[in-house]
């Protein structure tokens, strides 16, 4: 069950076996049904959640009470609303499983207490912040800047194989534009291949 998250945090810091051993004691694993929610619009966000297993969406209901997707988050991904859990304010986003998952889940004040015991966690975090700042550039600059069409094939690069575990409105939904549309570019994709 740990493997992966080893996995995950090796990329960024080396950690022996009785560091990494103190470094997963506080997570908690949870474990959430289909369609079950995680985190709730004005519900203050107090983890992180390391994905083990499943998908779930990450999203928010605009003005028009339209879902928009900011991204999903399958096996090695992270969870989590920073602005809520960083602030201690009401979260504006939801987090949904999209299928049977479980979570490796460890709380803000687990994960203070980690920083002040193992100096090179805040180093593993502060590398991970920055790649998710990176990512959440690309992206706006991906919604503001590309096609529809271009997000789509980003979209798939991305995700590679996730299309297939999603509906057509979820993936419409992160691409910002209808499933009509999406059906449209689809089609127009599968004649180029």
């Amino acid at each position: 069950m740990l493997h992966l998250l080893l996995e995950n945090i090796s990329r960024h810091i080396h950690l022996s076996d009785e560091e990494f051993e103190q470094f997963s004691r506080p997570f908690v694993l949870q474990k959430f049904k289909r369609k079950e929610t995680v985190l709730k619009e004005g519900d203050c966000c107090l983890f992180e959640g390391f994905v083990l297993k499943g998908c779930f969406k990450v999203y928010y209901l605009n003005e028009s009470g339209s879902e928009q997707t900011l991204y999903f988050a399958v096996e090695g991904w992270w969870i989590t609303d920073i602005d809520s859990l960083i602030n201690h304010v009401p979260s504006i986003l939801n987090i949904e499983a999209l299928e049977d998952s479980e979570v490796l889940m460890i709380s803000k004040k687990d994960k203070e207490r980690l920083y002040e015991d193992m100096p090179q966690i805040e180093k593993l975090f502060r590398i991970m912040n920055q790649q998710s700042s990176v990512a959440l550039q690309r992206r706006i600059l991906s919604l503001t800047g590309k096609t529809a069409d271009k997000r789509y094939l980003e979209f798939l690069e991305k995700y590679p194989g996730l299309e297939q575990r999603l509906t057509q409105q979820q993936v419409a939904s992160y691409l910002g534009i209808t499933h009509e549309f999406l059906s449209k570019i689809r089609k127009k994709t599968s004649l180029k291949k």
